[in-house]
């Protein structure tokens, strides 16, 4: 418990406590976990102006109750009976070096000491847990301002927000900015058909175009397990300290039942290597149980040794060609990719996206 100070001078107690994660939705102890949701939103909205990053409950239940892959502890901060701020800390089990951070105080509560209560309570977790790197992101709008922030691999920059300058003042280094693009999937896809047939003719008869609907079809499992776990390894990240990933089938379908419980589509459009019958590149394009709801693009790549026959390009164009026949009324895809990696970046451009907001990735290692 620490103490800050209400608007005309009175002395409030601020408590922090974990939050209780509900069996279901409509249970009688699930108020706080809504509550928590609601919270999530509106730092999003208010630090990019979007909606893009909304997420109900249904969706974020199930990756909360899980304990097996992941582990999400969540502390909410109070003034007597009202929630003032919360922060989350996430970490894989299998990875034991880092934990993410997830600070989430509005700005009316800012400046209060709620945000610095939360950070310190974060990082005793995270002492505790063993680990010796904390990551965090930061949201950001397009607009860089005054004096902006600029990431240790020199690419990009970002907004000096209160947020990313308690990070600062905390001991942590901005090491990398991502940019977040949208593509307009109610437009004309002509283009993006062009694309995938020009692409398709580079690369040849030795790759051939794998899609499907999680959950993964078992044969499937094995081979998407290895590519995915090489995000952590092929992914540009700075000097992000990042474990190399332990992924199999089984994990897999973890993963894809998360998605499923949560009422989320995820399309996959993948690469197979003929010769070896390796998966070369994939891309995920994830959205929520409204029909309307905005498309989440999650992780894309093309394994390091099969570059510079655009797989990048096949997978993207084909999972929105076939996306617009699973959501046809979702209005757009959002993504993030480092600044650095110009060559997804390129891709992305050529096919239409555009910028719409900024993240920061931060790190702070632990004595």
């Amino acid at each position: 418990m620490s103490l800050t100070t209400t608007a005309d001078g009175a002395a409030a107690a601020l408590t922090i406590t974990e939050l209780t994660v509900p069996e279901t939705l409509d249970s009688a102890d699930a108020t706080e976990f809504h509550a928590f949701v609601a919270l999530n939103n509106a730092i999003c909205l208010s630090d990019t102006g979007l909606r893009d990053f909304d997420r109900s409950a249904e969706e974020m239940l199930p990756h909360w109750r899980e304990s097996t892959d992941e582990v999400h502890l969540t502390l909410l901060a109070r003034e007597g009976r009202e929630i003032v701020g919360a922060v989350t800390v996430s970490h894989a089990t299998a990875e034991p070096t880092s934990a993410e951070v997830d600070l989430m105080v509005l700005p009316e509560n800012w400046g209060r000491g709620i945000e610095t209560a939360l950070l310190a309570a974060a990082e005793a977790e995270v002492r505790a847990l063993g680990r010796k790197v904390i990551q965090a992101w930061t949201l950001h709008r397009p607009a860089p301002g005054e004096a902006p922030l600029i990431p240790k691999t020199g690419w990009g920059r970002v907004s000096r927000t209160p947020h990313a300058q308690l990070l600062a003042d905390d001991g942590f280094t901005l090491e990398q900015v991502e940019r977040n693009s949208a593509f307009d999937l109610q437009g004309d896809l002509a283009p993006i058909e062009r694309m995938l047939a020009d692409a398709l003719a580079v690369a040849g008869a030795d790759y051939r175009l794998v899609e499907w609907t999680v959950p993964t079809p078992p044969e499937l499992r094995s081979g998407y397990a290895w590519a995915l776990s090489r995000m952590s390894t092929d992914a540009p990240s700075g000097d992000l300290e990042i474990d190399e990933e332990i992924w199999d089938g089984d994990r897999i379908a973890r993963r894809d039942a998360r998605f499923v419980d949560g009422g989320q589509t995820v399309s996959v459009s993948a690469v197979e290597h003929v010769p070896t019958g390796t998966l070369a590149a994939f891309n995920e394009l994830v959205t929520g149980s409204d029909p309307e709801g905005v498309t989440h693009q999650y992780c894309t790549l093309v394994l390091k040794e099969h570059r510079g026959h655009r797989l990048g390009q096949i997978v993207k164009c084909a999972n929105i060609l076939r996306w617009r026949g699973i959501a046809p009324q979702s209005p757009r895809i959002t993504t993030f990719n480092a600044e650095e990696n110009r060559p997804m970046l390129d891709i992305n451009e050529a096919m239409g996206f555009t910028p719409a907001s900024y993240a920061g990735a931060w790190q702070k290692k632990l004595d």
